[in-house]
């Protein structure tokens, strides 16, 4: 039995599968349509693999006319559409509907255009994180976010939840790498956003789709900004004798004006777990590990190694090791890259978490981190972005001991309310989707959360966009601001409210 309640399907959809099956077939023929219930076990659940569910329908389009097709189908017929990139979501982002059809976007899966002089890359949104790097490489240039699962993630979904990675401290998460576009509204309307310029006139709607998680539109095609490769980047392996010491070396790094390439933290539990799989030569002897990237001019990253070295020995580093060849420093990052799948090495379950807090709260974080995980009774392995205070908890269970999965997710909700409470936020880069859809009250009011609906209004009127994720309450959009309860009676009493 499953904690967290999604929308009751709608009996009368599910009565018309058949109707709405062949309707769907002839906007996309031949394979493009999957209804076998062997065939969509495949789409029943993403990176959030404690909730499954299968769809209605499944649905692969190839051409934007048939995703805008699909679409206005779905708009005029109220059918729920969930969208789908990779299906790496660690939030429940692309959960399927029982009623609703799931729209995967792994066929557009094209490169279309590569522009050095503006520093573009015009690509669909089914290419892979590293495929865009994997593109453009071999003139010198890289695209900077890197989530761990850049190599599996889309470009899409990284849109979808604003995907950071461990370089995202000096060059942005996807909203600071994104320059333009183009979508399909519920409706089937194409628009487009931005572009190769670097400012786009009026409203800042290209924010505002990236991070908006499938509620407002259907992206199907990206332009992003690539970066040239750095004349020189070295990395600096910093061990500490307690995580309290590493997370103080984070704060006086950044207080001192320094912006590494990337600085990532790991706790003795991920060390250990991270060093067994990829043999990165970590050291098994220190409490927290820190690694902290400096890239550009050759002098100017050989005096800021200098710069960290001394802040480390100030608080009290018992292991630095300095990188003397790139190959040595893409080790020092194959274990922080590899550390979620060797945690799965020494546990039978574990569920990735994701808030963010300001890095002068770390070392109070994470020692309260430790006493949640006696209470609960669950070890924890901490793994996360340190520079910008996005944490990613593992906290470890076994799916097959009853109730600790409850506890597992007790335990997830503590540490999420904890970010909230130390002045932080629910999500850094995997999005609320289902699993903090019930703690936004925690962080947003009543009013907040209405204000954030009248937007999903202006896009999708009836809510068949991805519903059920983000929102704790649903709200007819009527009823936004425009209703009130009379004698007791709330309108729309027939509204589903989970």
């Amino acid at each position: 039995m499953t904690a967290i309640a999604m929308p009751a399907p709608d009996p009368e959809v599910l009565a018309r599968r058949q109707e709405i099956l062949k309707a769907l077939q002839a906007i996309v023929p031949g394979e493009g349509v999957i209804h076998d219930e062997r065939e969509m076990r495949a789409y029943e659940t993403d990176a959030l693999t404690a909730y499954r569910q299968l769809p209605l329908i499944v649905v692969l389009p190839e051409t934007v006319e048939q995703v805008s097709k699909v679409l206005k189908y779905c708009h005029q017929n109220d059918v729920k559409v969930v969208p789908r990139g990779a299906g790496t979501s660690l939030s429940g982002g692309a959960l399927p509907l029982e009623d609703g059809v799931l729209l995967s976007m792994m066929k557009f899966n094209r490169v279309l255009d590569i522009d050095y002089d503006n520093r573009a890359v015009v690509v669909q949104p089914g290419v892979t994180n590293l495929g865009i790097t994997r593109a453009v490489e071999h003139e010198g240039f890289y695209y900077a976010p890197d989530p761990s699962s850049q190599i599996a993630c889309s470009i899409g979904g990284n849109i979808a939840e604003n995907s950071g990675g461990v370089h995202c401290l000096k060059y942005g998460l996807t909203t600071n790498n994104v320059l333009g576009l183009e979508m399909v509204l519920i409706t089937g309307e194409v628009i487009r956003l931005g572009g190769k310029h670097l400012d786009s006139e009026g409203y800042d709607l290209l924010a505002l789709m990236t991070g908006s998680e499938g509620l407002l539109g259907v992206v199907t095609e990206v332009t992003v900004r690539i970066l040239q490769k750095p004349e020189t980047a070295r990395a600096l392996l910093i061990g500490f004798p307690s995580s309290e010491d590493g997370g103080r070396c984070v704060a006086d790094i950044i207080a001192a004006g320094i912006i590494p390439g990337g600085m990532e933290m790991m706790d003795k539990p991920a060390i250990h777990a991270a060093e067994d799989f990829v043999n990165a030569g970590y050291p098994r002897d220190v409490e927290a590990l820190l690694i902290v990237e400096l890239d550009g001019p050759e002098k100017e990253v050989d005096f800021l190694i200098g710069r960290v070295e001394e802040i480390a020995k100030a608080n009290g580093a018992s292991h630095i090791r300095i990188s003397q060849s790139e190959e040595e420093r893409m080790t020092f990052w194959a274990g922080r890259k590899a550390a979620f799948p060797a945690v799965g090495r020494i546990s039978p379950d574990y569920l990735c978490m994701d808030g963010t807090i300001p890095r002068r709260e770390l070392p109070k974080v994470l020692s309260r981190m430790r006493e949640l995980s006696d209470k609960h009774g669950l070890g924890v392995a901490n793994v996360f972005h340190a520079g910008d205070g996005n944490l990613h908890p593992l906290i470890l269970y076994d799916a097959n001991k009853p109730g600790e999965l409850d506890a597992a997710e007790a335990f997830g909700a503590d540490i999420l309310r904890l970010c909230v409470e130390v002045g932080g936020v629910l999500t850094g880069e995997h999005g609320v989707g289902i699993e903090k859809r019930d703690l936004m009250t925690d962080m947003f009011s009543e009013e907040d959360l209405k204000q954030q609906q009248r937007v999903k209004c202006a896009f999708d009127e009836k809510h068949l966009l991805n519903p059920g994720k983000v929102f704790p309450v649903l709200h007819r959009c009527a009823e936004l601001g425009k209703m009130h309860v009379h004698k007791g009676q709330l309108p729309f009493p027939d509204i589903p409210r989970f």
